[in-house]
């Protein structure tokens, strides 16, 4: 039986380019899921409904958080898709299974004044050459860092390994090589890209042997790039010397922020959706909150009969 699955992850990781840790996270989850036909005497090829909801009611038992139920239920519900799309069994006996409700808590976004603010701060001090050469870079890179990930809305993965060749680049999308190895295109803007050259003119500057790493944000460390830990301390005393509660801030709320002031600003969730890498529009969809408030805005603002009292 353990094939079957085996056979299932390869399919995942070759055909829907599955990440890694996917991949890691359906074998768990379906290896409990065999264990429990196993005690019970049964197999994938022989499982009915009542079966995966027996396992589902023991994980809820257990503690098991409804995140945790719902995920283990995806895995258990792909799997049998492709039993029966490879016909190795004539039904899907997840076809009438619900997973919990479970809602989805709204991402944390700082507003445009906040982000604002946030790259003034960071700015502070850049052009005073009484400031020591290497302050002034450290500057320069967190300026850089907050200006590329606000305007490309970039997740922090992807963004502490761009290449050196960004610096270079001259149309206002860069590729991207994402989550399961997926290619897509981020935006540049002007203030990013103006903010990437004074960076490295700096860097250059200060570090010319550093400067020579593939990577536009090089360091000392085992992988030759910025880390996400280090970008997250530096980016945390900068919300605290803005003046913001440095809880509210990270470099993930800093990708919300850029996809909730383009919704905001009129864009649509589909456009956003291909912008942020997103593979499922459901995952997009916890920024739906904003398209309620334009859509009550709009009815406020344009509808003739919005300000008439009953």
């Amino acid at each position: 039986m353990s094939a079957l699955v085996e056979a299932f992850l390869d399919a995942l990781a070759a055909e829907r380019g599955a990440a890694k840790n996917t991949i890691e996270s359906y074998r768990r989850d379906l290896g409990v899921y065999l264990d429990f036909l196993s005690r019970n005497a049964r197999t994938p090829i022989d499982a009915a409904d009542a079966d995966i909801r027996a396992l589902q009611a023991q994980g809820a038992a257990k503690g098991l958080s409804p995140a945790s139920v719902a995920r283990r239920l995806s895995a258990i519900r792909q799997f049998h898709k492709h039993l029966f799309v490879e016909g190795l069994r004539g039904d899907d006996p997840t076809l009438a299974l619900e997973g919990p409700r479970r809602r989805r808590p709204l991402p944390k976004v700082l507003g445009v004044a906040e982000v604002a603010k946030l790259i003034e701060v960071a700015r502070e001090g850049l052009d005073d050459p009484a400031r020591r050469p290497s302050e002034r870079l450290a500057a320069a890179r967190m300026a850089c860092l907050i200006e590329l990930i606000y305007a490309s809305g970039l997740r922090v993965s992807e963004l502490i390994a761009l290449p050196r060749s960004v610096a270079r680049a001259k149309e206002p999308l860069i590729p991207i090589r994402g989550k399961g190895d997926k290619d897509r295109l981020a935006p540049l803007s002007e203030p990013a890209r103006a903010a990437i050259k004074r960076y490295r003119a700096l860097l250059d500057e200060v570090a010319p042997g550093v400067a020579t790493s593939p990577w536009l944000f090089p360091s000392d460390g085992e992988s030759g790039h910025l880390t996400r830990q280090a970008f997250a301390r530096d980016l945390k005393r900068a919300a605290t010397a803005a003046g913001l509660n440095a809880t509210r801030v990270s470099p993930h709320v800093l990708r919300h922020a850029f996809a909730s002031h383009l919704l905001q600003n009129g864009a649509d969730l589909r456009v956003v959706q291909d912008l942020l890498g997103h593979a499922d529009i459901s995952t997009t969809q916890i920024y739906t909150h904003v398209l309620d408030e334009r859509a009550k805005a709009m009815v406020r603002d344009l509808h003739p009969l919005a300000d008439e009292e009953d």
